[in-house]
């Protein structure tokens, strides 16, 4: 009975909390988003809100990395409130991951490496599904010459059609880079490798860019002033259009990596994901099971989690 009566409390407080969930006052410093609802001990990263305020997907990452990911979907009700998290009505099968909306909320882009035809998974493609009287339907393969037989991930889509994408290529800059393919006709042109402002020799990786293509932010590992395992860096563009060199945004980010940047479409909040945790390297005075069992389950693990923060208090540093 007991049991029953705990059970029941966590599913009514839960949800509470989905159905208040809110993106109004963001903290002036990076803080988990959503404690206990959608930054959980479990990894998660990539944060997608949709314009209108009323959708929001992000990813579930397996404990070990590179072996599964998916999609996971939340959305409100007629009367405001959020649904519990659910695997996203498209994704499930293969890995999914990095979801990124159109400026206008109806479609959905995000990297998949699920099969162009058969059963066996390929090489990660940018993919994108439609929004049609009000549900999203079967994703579709963006095609060359954007996808290739090498991997392209973390699609970021501007107000002009526009595609910035993560890639390695023979005509990078560096080892990992981060890509412009510019849609004109409906046709997406030949994929450019973004300047020495962005790119480096080292490694460029994950970077929204805002649908106005007047702000970037990006991850980048192996530069000089790289806190530890990845930062973020940001760069707005000058009055003749042209990105500035991208800058360390030194106080939100960590000794682990930082990564996975959104910014919501007014502007407001900005997101991204971190595996800063409050794991110990030693126990001098030991330890045992109860405390490290607390310690490895708690959601501060190094398991990915999401942060939101206030955009403008980003901007003013």
């Amino acid at each position: 009975m007991k049991m029953i009566l705990l059970l029941t409390g966590v599913f009514a407080c839960f949800c509470s909390y989905t159905q208040s969930l809110q993106f109004e006052n963001p903290p002036a410093s990076p803080r988990i988003f959503a404690d206990g609802v959608i930054s959980t001990v479990n990894y998660e990263r990539d944060f997608a809100l949709s314009p209108d305020g009323k959708e929001l997907f992000y990813t579930l990452q397996a404990p070990k990395q590179g072996v599964f990911q998916t999609i996971l979907y939340m959305h409100k009700d007629a009367n405001g409130k959020w649904s519990a998290p659910e695997v996203a009505p498209f994704a499930g099968n293969y890995s999914d991951l990095e979801p990124a909306f159109s400026s206008d909320g109806q479609k959905l882009f995000f990297s998949s490496n699920r099969p162009l035809q058969a059963n066996q998974p390929k090489d990660f493609d940018i993919w994108w599904v439609e929004k049609k009287n009000g549900a999203w339907g079967e994703p579709k393969n963006i095609g060359p010459p954007v996808n290739t037989n090498g991997d392209e991930y973390y699609p970021s889509i501007t107000n002009s059609g526009n595609l910035y994408f993560t890639a390695t290529r023979k005509n990078a800059v560096g080892k990992e880079d981060i890509f412009l393919a510019r849609l004109e006709e409906n046709k997406y042109q030949e994929p450019v490798a973004l300047d020495t402002t962005i790119n480096s020799t080292t490694y460029e990786f994950n970077a929204f860019v805002s649908p106005d293509e007047r702000i970037i932010i990006f991850s980048s590992y192996g530069r000089k002033d790289d806190q530890g395992g990845g930062d973020l860096y940001m760069s707005i563009k000058n009055e003749l259009g042209q990105w500035q060199k991208a800058t360390n945004l030194g106080w939100i980010n960590s000794a682990q990596l930082d990564y996975c940047p959104f910014i919501s479409f007014d502007k407001k909040v900005f997101f991204f994901t971190s595996d800063r945790h409050e794991l110990k390297t030693c126990y001098p005075n030991g330890t045992n099971y109860k405390e490290l069992l607390h310690s490895f389950s708690s959601i501060m693990n190094g398991g990915g989690n999401i942060y939101w923060m206030d955009f403008d208090r980003l901007i003013a540093k």
